[in-house]
């Protein structure tokens, strides 16, 4: 069930509120009371933002030195609650010169009755877009971006369409002299890897963001090598799925412009893009993992003031790919003295701060191997050693044009009815998340 808010306030830090609005008739003007005296009285605020009083359920945030409270008598979804806190905080700043704050909202407490009576109706969000809203809420702030008398009624037209939610996130009449659309795939990748070589734990996280300076309103549709869109594709076309490599996505979310209903139907991820740049779509793949790099450590102990440690670490990627900014961490003892180095790439130096050998490769080619060797003198101690299992050795880097889940653009169409040419800009990129190997 969504948010069905009763009651919101607004609260300064000594809990007098500063400006409150009911949505329902089910929650009593003292709520407000019961808040202060069980939640801001018992120094309790930083406990937990949930908590439940008299059958009612308060859902609070604080923000500079105000405390937005949502107050709830029904069972509602506390992350979409949440959510709109946020979202309505970023349009209060967009209206306010981008201040949230106690005189901000006792200086334009017109202003936010006015927006409060738009972003919710009987409790139940409704759009809370700045760019939409500014279109007929003209009313200045602290700041008003709209002064003057003739771009508004220019915009006021558009309102309509975009308010009713068919396009709330694009407005109409861009126009660009050139028309591109740039294409990022970025995903990081977490490993965790024994001493032996076996994988222990590995996924890959990413993300597919766009810049888009598209004139009018174009559709756009995106496709990607993944197996269940490949399949209704193939199902619709009554064609074989091509040879190729398919991938299967975990935990997919969209940017709201996406089509669902199609994206159900089809598998095709069509949308109208803002304009600029934002975040298409983020997802997760645990099967079919391509890493990037393969680390073998050997670390030997001679007697109880040297170690051995030797690494070396491979690329596994196309050789015509280089990885930039290879940092290899291996951890040491404490209580180290002394270390030196062979390295066949790069430079490495010991780093006491913390307790790791650093081995920085700038560029990395693919389908090589670098190797470090190093040896330790510890600082002899009177305590007996203990056996203790050794932090992991990290890596960091970053691959252009490689991904490690194999997820691959197979077309990004661009229509508009102007019927212009569109330049489209793809890169890849993958980077390390969580990347441990155990020694």
């Amino acid at each position: 069930m969504p948010v069905a808010a009763s009651a919101i306030y607004f609260l300064n830090l000594r809990g007098d509120v500063l400006i409150n609005r009911l949505y329902r008739d089910d929650v009593g003007g003292n709520m407000v009371d019961a808040f202060r005296m069980h939640i801001m009285q018992t120094k309790e605020m930083g406990t937990c933002p949930v908590r439940q009083i008299g059958g009612c359920s308060f859902f609070y945030m604080r923000i500079s030195n105000v405390y937005f409270v949502i107050v709830v008598s029904s069972n509602a979804n506390v992350a979409c609650a949440f959510k709109f806190v946020v979202e309505a905080v970023a349009l209060f700043k967009s209206y306010f010169g981008g201040a949230f704050d106690e005189d901000a909202i006792r200086n334009n407490f017109v202003l936010i009755y006015e927006l409060l009576d738009e972003i919710m109706d009987f409790g139940y969000p409704q759009n809370l877009s700045p760019e939409i809203l500014k279109l007929y809420i003209t009313q200045e702030g602290v700041r008003s971006p709209f002064s003057s008398k003739q771009p508004l009624e220019r915009a006021v037209p558009n309102a309509t369409l975009q308010v009713t939610g068919a396009v709330g996130w694009r407005r109409e009449g861009l126009v660009y002299k050139k028309n591109e659309v740039f294409l990022d795939i970025v995903e990081s990748v977490n490993l965790l890897m024994s001493s032996k070589g076996s994988v222990l734990r590995c996924d890959v996280t990413g993300k597919i963001l766009m810049k888009c300076f598209l004139s009018g309103m174009p559709d756009l549709k995106l496709g990607l090598n993944d197996k269940i869109g490949l399949e209704k594709e193939s199902e619709m076309k009554s064609r074989p799925i091509k040879s190729g490599k398919t991938i299967e996505l975990d935990d997919v979310t969209f940017h709201q412009c996406v089509n669902l209903t199609r994206f159900n139907t089809e598998k095709t991820v069509s949308f109208v893009p803002p304009d600029g740049e934002f975040e298409l779509m983020k997802y997760r793949i645990t099967e079919g993992v391509n890493l990037p790099f393969r680390v073998l450590p050997t670390i030997k102990e001679l007697g109880r003031t040297r170690m051995e440690v030797n690494v070396k670490v491979k690329s596994v990627f196309g050789a015509k790919i280089f990885a930039l900014g290879v940092v290899v961490k291996v951890p040491v003892p404490k209580q180290t003295a002394k270390t030196s180095f062979q390295v066949t790439s790069g430079k490495a130096k010991y780093n006491a701060s913390i307790d790791s050998i650093v081995w920085k490769i700038r560029k990395f080619p693919g389908q090589t191997e670098a190797t470090m060797s190093a040896e330790v003198e510890l600082i002899s101690t009177m305590v007996e050693k203990k056996s203790a299992t050794r932090p992991p050795i990290q890596m960091e880097f970053q691959v252009p044009m490689f991904t490690a889940s194999g997820l691959r653009v197979r077309f990004l169409k661009v229509w508009e009815k102007s019927g212009y040419n569109t330049v489209e800009w793809v890169r890849y990129i993958t980077r390390a998340g969580s990347y441990e190997i155990r020694c």
